[in-house]
């Protein structure tokens, strides 16, 4: 049950947001989704198979570092707690509407717009955690582990389909086309429904292609979707 602002016995915290391409308000953050090795290459290199189902795991929504109007995020700080930080590039789906058990034929009606999103991960830590069969919130949950470029809103009904992309410093290190996935768009959106119950605010990064690799201070990462944004920033 929401409370009056007054009934608090501290001032509640700022409300996580995203700058919308074309629009004046903001996109505000409720919570964000994540899906593991969905696109086929991706699994084979993280050690799973191909028969093995999509995961799901979740970031706080205060993990979300905002890009400006050109899609630069300025400096995302080096987490502490790891020597091994790793990229992630991925198509992220921005809700506006939600449901409980949303059928795959309509659940492109709940998308909002979709933006492009980096998965920052202590890559040591969560091998250490799997390895002892450990919960590995905290090798993805951390403060700052979520850049995410402009919102684009969406075509309605329609899914991306272009080229996703991500480089370190110019170098090339991962790129693939949205038509790799594993499950779309709407299979997961729907696959998701099962398992929350969805809202508008909620985030969904979709998974992310081969090529993931370690940061270092110092390092200039960029990335886009065709046809969504691009993101920019520099790891502090």
């Amino acid at each position: 049950m929401s409370a009056p602002p007054n009934d608090f016995v501290f001032a509640p915290p700022a409300v996580p947001s995203l700058a919308v391409e074309g629009a004046a308000g903001r996109f505000p953050v409720r919570r964000i989704l994540c899906v593991g090795r969905n696109y086929a290459a991706h699994r084979r290199e993280m050690g799973g198979d191909d028969r093995d189902p999509p995961v799901f795991f979740a970031k706080p929504g205060d993990a979300a570092v905002a890009a400006d109007a050109a899609g630069s995020c300025g400096v995302v700080p080096y987490p502490s707690a790891t020597g091994e930080l790793h990229h992630e590039i991925e198509l992220v789906v921005c809700l506006g509407r939600g449901g409980r058990d949303v059928p795959v034929e309509r659940a492109l009606e709940l998308v909002f717009g979709y933006a492009v999103g980096v998965d920052l991960t202590r890559r040591d830590l969560q091998n250490k955690l799997k390895a002892k069969g450990h919960p590995w919130e905290a090798a993805k949950g951390f403060d700052a582990s979520a850049p995410l470029g402009v919102v684009r809103p969406a075509v309605s009904g329609v899914a991306p389909q272009g080229r996703i992309w991500l480089a370190v410093n110019g170098d090339a290190r991962q790129e693939a086309r949205l038509d790799d996935m594993i499950w779309s768009v709407a299979e997961t959106l729907a696959q998701a429904s099962r398992l929350w119950a969805l809202a508008p605010g909620d985030l969904v990064f979709t998974g992310t292609p081969e090529g993931v690799g370690p940061l270092v201070r110092g390092d200039r990462v960029t990335g886009g979707v065709d046809g969504v944004g691009v993101i920019a920033f520099t790891v502090g």
